[in-house]
């Protein structure tokens, strides 16, 4: 009982007052990957996030040793460390994040497991145009929350104090890392119901080097959303998959019709595969 009520108001205090809460760094042993380190935060507000080699394996069939992969939305980087697992030190993983808590502790996983894999954390967020937004959360903590030009939003009352940029990804990536390009292979959209803005944002990209895609299909969309995620990406030349979780056990199932996503009222998961 006394470990329930600590607990209780341990998450009580994250939701309203703001402070920083540090990375645990654990240590997973995975069937044929071996020892991996891993920072998980603690927030009470947040789970603990598990590396597995299900999970690994799951990214292995879509990104290569050497790849550029890219992961929009990446939180503290459960699932960028394992797409830069894949990618490998020769390769490149980018993670962008517009919240700065989760970045801090994104940026720590980064610096973890070196010889094994190459991920760069960038603070901002992806948009068409370059912007400047306010991050903000429904939280003291800042365990969730999302970009807004004003400072009247959707997603709460706390306010990071400063604005975090907006970068249109195809002009990064060519500033940046132009020697990467010709070898993205993946990217990964989760933006809390932003993801199929995102992949009108980045649309050119897509054309030109058909990469797999993940997004989620957010369970709180519209039914006309949802329908839209699917057309935005159908639209760019994929087939689309839903599927479980990433994990290489659970299942997939394709997606043939628009109206098919709507059969789920929870938040789902699905990827494109280009034809």
């Amino acid at each position: 009982m006394f470990k329930y009520l600590k607990a209780s108001f341990s998450r009580k205090r994250a939701r309203r007052f703001t402070r920083e809460y540090p990375a645990i760094i654990e240590n997973f042993e995975l069937e044929g990957i071996g020892n991996i380190e891993f920072a998980n935060w603690s927030n009470p507000l947040v789970s603990r996030k598990l590396l597995t080699a299900p999970m690994i394996n799951f990214f292995k069939q879509f990104i290569k040793d050497g790849d550029l992969a890219i992961d929009i939305g990446a939180n503290i980087g459960d699932t960028t460390v394992p797409m830069a697992l894949c990618t490998g030190a020769s390769g490149l993983t980018l993670g962008f994040d517009p919240n700065p808590y989760t970045n801090k502790i994104l940026a720590i996983n980064a610096t973890l497991n070196k010889g094994k894999l190459n991920i760069v954390p960038v603070g901002c967020a992806i948009s068409k145009e370059e912007e400047e937004y306010y991050f903000i959360s429904s939280e003291a903590s800042f365990s969730n929350g999302g970009i807004s030009p004003q400072k009247e939003s959707r997603h709460g009352k706390f306010i990071y104090p400063e604005k975090i940029k907006g970068h249109n990804l195809k002009t990064y990536l060519e500033t940046n890392y132009p020697a990467y390009l010709n070898r993205l292979s993946f990217i990964k959209i989760d933006t809390e119901g932003y993801d199929k803005e995102i992949i009108k944002s980045i649309s050119d990209l897509l054309k030109l080097y058909k990469p797999v895609i993940v997004a989620e299909s957010f369970g709180k969309s519209s039914n006309e959303a949802k329908m839209e995620l699917f057309d935005v990406v159908r639209n760019n030349g994929y087939q689309i998959y839903y599927f479980e979780d990433f994990s290489i056990d659970l299942k997939v199932q394709k997606l043939n019709h628009r109206s098919e996503i709507t059969q789920w009222k929870e938040t789902i998961n699905i990827y494109g595969i280009p034809e």
